[in-house]
């Protein structure tokens, strides 16, 4: 049997209504959505935890590694402490912030009349004809809203150039990386379907719905934008390796 591997894992959590020690209370949902060498996207990995600490997404991430799940390429996050920090069980792969989330930061540190101009600096990082051009983007907008707004730079520099990580693969790609979508339009299909649900009584009755879900096909997944870039970086990968 040929071992699970993938090339890009996104990782997310949302929160679902669970009865949890004889309360019913709104626990995340932390999910890992894999990217296979043919572009198909796979659930890999849901957990149920009492919050999103770096301690439970480490658990997530030590448990793909006990699976045998060797390292991806890339993994594309938010901005979340806690995810951020468990990153570190695989210290070698490339990270890629989620831009959209880091928009919003940004958004709710900029006063609403700037805002406009705000984004179309960042536009301008996110958007650029490469990863040169990018890194003088983000350069001069760090110089520029330090003055105009100290708030708005520190917040990104904060992400710094994480921002920038999706530059390093074919630009068919650049697309499917730069944000969190992916794994989130699953999770918004995963709030969609259960939110008559009203709450769940136990766990195990909310994971075998939300991997029912995927597995019988009520909830279906596109290729990767790029596939075909995908496919032919991992083979040079496992060469490599």
């Amino acid at each position: 049997m040929k071992a699970e591997r993938y090339g890009v894992l996104f990782l997310d959590g949302f929160h679902l209504k669970i009865r949890m020690a004889k309360r019913v209370v709104s626990a995340p949902v932390l999910a890992v959505l894999g990217v296979r060498e043919d572009g198909e996207k796979v659930l890999v990995a849901l957990r149920l935890a009492p919050s999103e600490a770096a301690t439970n997404w480490s658990e997530v991430l030590v448990d793909l590694q006990k699976r045998g799940l060797p390292a991806p390429l890339l993994m594309v996050v938010d901005g979340h402490m806690g995810l951020h920090k468990a990153l570190s069980a695989w210290p070698q792969v490339k990270v890629q912030r989620c831009t959209t989330h880091k928009l919003r930061n940004l958004q709710d540190h900029c006063p609403t009349h700037a805002r406009r101009e705000m984004k179309r600096d960042y536009d301008r990082v996110i958007h650029a004809k490469d990863g040169l051009a990018a890194r003088g983007a983000y350069e001069e907008f760090t110089r520029k809203w330090s003055a105009l707004c100290p708030e708005v730079s520190r917040s990104i520099e904060e992400a710094g150039t994480e921002l920038l990580t999706f530059y390093e693969f074919p630009k068919a790609m650049w697309k499917s990386l730069r944000s969190t979508n992916a794994i989130e339009n699953l999770n918004r299909e995963f709030r969609r379907r259960t939110k008559t649900q009203g709450s769940f009584g136990t766990e195990d009755a909310a994971l075998t719905l939300l991997y029912g879900l995927v597995a019988f096909g009520q909830i279906k997944m596109r290729k990767i934008v790029g596939h075909r870039e995908l496919t032919t970086l991992m083979m040079e990968s496992t060469q490599a390796a």
